[in-house]
């Protein structure tokens, strides 16, 4: 969804703004967590300044549910809030196939609904926005706002300057991709049925939100 906003000429990609400052203030190992935390600032109040100042254009702004919990929120008070949802076997194999033994605050399903309760917005279904990528994002467009621009479906391939710090680690398949793939197939098996228990529910709630084309 990032690399879609971005292919815009009216719009600024920022990614995932929070992410040296959770780390700091977690403790987490993550891959490449030095070469992040030397990338961004770690003070939460200078990364809202920052989002805060943002120019005239568009901001796309990519951030990641659990990389919110305790962070400074006042400067998102006058945002557009895109709520991304993937079915949790999606995500726990994906999210597994890069870093081993993830929790359930790895994968956010929890923490994303406590931030559209509190900040409300527009829920996007992947499932949904693979099946017609064209049909979603025009309705996304018009649930926002925003004119609708072709360009949202098609970007070059490869790394890009506003990617995050952590992309190599990531983003190898997205740096592969010049627009959205084709619908998802069946459902993976995941190994941690914990996971997926504690996630369900969360997003269940969510999908029910879903924007439809």
């Amino acid at each position: 969804m990032m690399y879609s906003f971005a292919a815009r000429p009216d719009v600024d990609a920022v990614d995932e703004p929070f992410y040296a400052a959770f780390l700091a203030r977690s403790g987490l190992e993550h891959p490449m967590r030095e070469v992040v935390l030397s990338a961004q600032p770690t003070d939460p109040a200078e990364v809202a300044a920052g989002l805060a100042r943002e120019g005239a254009r568009h901001s796309y702004q990519k951030h990641m549910a659990h990389h919110m919990e305790g962070m400074p929120l006042d400067w998102a008070g006058g945002c557009v809030h895109i709520h991304l949802i993937r079915h949790p076997a999606r995500v726990i194999a994906s999210y597994a196939a890069k870093r081993e033994n993830p929790t359930e605050s790895d994968l956010g399903f929890a923490a994303q609904a406590t931030l559209y309760d509190r900040l409300g917005g527009v829920v996007v279904d992947t499932s949904l926005l693979r099946e017609n990528p064209r049909a979603m994002l025009e309705a996304l467009c018009a649930e926002i706002g925003l004119p609708w621009d072709d360009a949202m479906l098609r970007w070059k391939v490869g790394p890009k300057p506003y990617d995050g710090a952590w992309a190599p680690h990531w983003y190898g398949s997205v740096h592969r991709s010049t627009g959205f793939a084709w619908p998802e197939g069946p459902l993976p098996e995941v190994a941690r049925d914990d996971l997926l228990r504690a996630a369900m529910p969360f997003y269940r709630a969510m999908a029910a939100r879903a924007l439809r084309p």
